[in-house]
């Protein structure tokens, strides 16, 4: 059996939600699953110093374009939300509680809501009616849960993710939907 593809996204990113969209896909042409890991790019930030898209000068309103550009291009529908970036603690936690083979569709749920409909998902309420639609009630004061959340962010540091969308495959990193070509060329045989 081939190894799995480690996907890796922030709730918060727009190019992780337009991996979202794809990922099974491009895993199901080469006969690979996914193993679906959120994290939480504030945390990232706190190590590599980094900062939200929006903050950077110049580079903040020229995201802005590329976001809806990038979301043409791979026919993703797109709506640049407010408040936008929000803390996505609530929505990571949520999907860990979840059972695992309802996490993928849960995972694109949220991104939809947020980036389609412009619903907040930094506020927990939100994150626990999403949850409700598909029939799901995740604990989001569990204390094992909460303590799952910290582990899972600072493994996904550990294994050098500092952005969204990050993939792993064979241990080769790939970051960014701008490597997706690169990625589905690697799935057909290393280079």
């Amino acid at each position: 059996m081939k190894a799995p593809i480690d996907f890796y996204f922030d709730f918060s990113s727009p190019y992780g939600y337009f991996a979202a969209e794809k990922i099974d896909a491009i895993a199901a042409k080469h006969a690979r699953n996914v193993n679906w890991r959120p994290t939480m790019l504030g945390a990232v930030f706190k190590v590599t110093g980094g900062k939200p898209l929006p903050e950077w000068p110049l580079k903040g309103e020229y995201s802005k374009h590329d976001m809806a550009r990038s979301a043409r291009f791979h026919d993703v529908p797109f709506k640049l939300p407010a408040p936008f970036p929000v803390g996505t603690v609530a929505a990571c936690r949520a999907f860990y509680a979840i059972p695992r083979d309802r996490q993928p569709a849960f995972a694109r749920a949220l991104y939809r809501a947020y980036f389609v409909e412009n619903v907040n998902i930094g506020e927990a309420d939100n994150v626990l009616r999403i949850a409700a639609s598909l029939g799901l009630k995740p604990d989001l004061s569990d204390s094992a849960l909460k303590e799952r959340t910290k582990s899972e962010v600072e493994g996904s540091i550990a294994r050098g993710v500092f952005g969204s969308p990050y993939f792993i495959v064979d241990d080769e990193p790939f970051w960014g939907i701008d490597r997706f070509d690169q990625l589905d060329r690697w799935l057909r045989g290393p280079f």
